[in-house]
């Protein structure tokens, strides 16, 4: 991986390691992991010190290796976006995220990793955000620790819209849940709105009504685990499929969540990019809708939810 950085003109001379911090935005980590593992030059010339003075105009060019160690699978990726930064990624239901021990090899950054060893890419593997094992949708994954640090470190750098079909209608149609979120006593896995939880923020619009349940567009303001699932179980409007939250699973076999929209600032070129992944089919014959004209209502585009 390359970055490159020149000093702006109103900036007043200061330690290299304290311009790449702050102006170059980097995390320590990845700033130790340059500084050990990597090379760093000013105007071409390799500096070996994290002290060197840098002045207005230098230009500065961090250079490392980023590998993963993760074990590759050659199972299917459906890749939306690729550049030489970050792969966006539509992940099916039944694929968790990470891997949880060492013989554990058929999710999804591990079919990331078999993606770059087919395609010859010698990069990390680092997704922005996770989805729930049933969830199905768009993943973000970066190719750079300096991408996830800067996709990560505030929420609001990534908006990420998600469709549900929920129990019953929820009323008031629109509106924003402000309720924290905890872990329920006594379980491992379940959450639950109480006071002494975390901050946790959805805001969700009724985008289609039928008779006993609802197609509902949800942006989540915070990050928290299980977020949509708690909020709409605790409204009294499961999703449908979710048995861990109550939800009737009569019409569907997993929690109908789908992440189906995502946008953000891309960290290295400023571009604004937005992505969309079509209503996975178990969602789409209980709504009775041509799954690629839900992103056509006013709900879902940039801004409007």
């Amino acid at each position: 991986m390359e970055m490159t950085f020149v000093v702006p003109a109103d900036r007043s001379p200061q330690k290299l390691s304290r311009f790449i911090r702050s102006g170059g935005r980097l995390s320590c980590s990845l700033w130790k992991r340059i500084k050990w593992n990597g090379q760093v030059t000013v105007n071409g010339v390799p500096s070996y010190s994290a002290n060197m003075p840098v002045r207005s105009g230098d230009r500065i060019v961090c250079t490392w290796q980023e590998e993963s160690d993760i074990i590759p699978s050659m199972g299917p990726l459906h890749v939306i976006y690729e550049d030489e930064w970050l792969v966006v990624v539509d992940k099916p239901a039944g694929q968790i995220i990470h891997p949880t021990g060492r013989t554990v090899c058929d999710t999804l950054v591990n079919a990331v990793a078999g993606y770059y060893k087919r395609t010859g890419q010698q990069t990390g593997c680092h997704p922005v955000y996770r989805l729930d094992r049933n969830t199905t949708g768009l993943v973000v994954v970066a190719k750079s620790a300096f991408v996830q640090h800067h996709l990560t470190a505030e929420h609001d750098r990534i908006r990420r819209i998600y469709l549900a079909l929920t129990s019953g209608i929820p009323d008031p149609p629109s509106g924003m849940i402000d309720s924290p979120i905890g872990r329920k006593e006594g379980s491992i896995i379940e959450w639950t709105v109480r006071q002494d939880g975390k901050e946790a923020v959805t805001s969700y619009h009724v985008l289609q009504k039928f008779t006993d349940y609802a197609l509902v567009a949800l942006h989540l303001l915070t990050g928290r685990t299980h977020q949509i699932r708690v909020h709409m179980a605790d409204m009294g409007h499961p999703l449908l499929g979710d048995d861990l939250y109550g939800g009737p699973c009569r019409l569907i076999g997993r929690q109908a969540l789908h992440a189906a929209q995502v946008s953000f600032v891309h960290p290295v070129t400023g571009e604004k990019l937005l992505f969309t992944s079509p209503v996975p089919e178990d969602m789409a014959v209980l709504t009775g809708m041509v799954s690629e004209t839900v992103f056509d209502r006013q709900e879902l585009k940039e801004g409007g939810l």
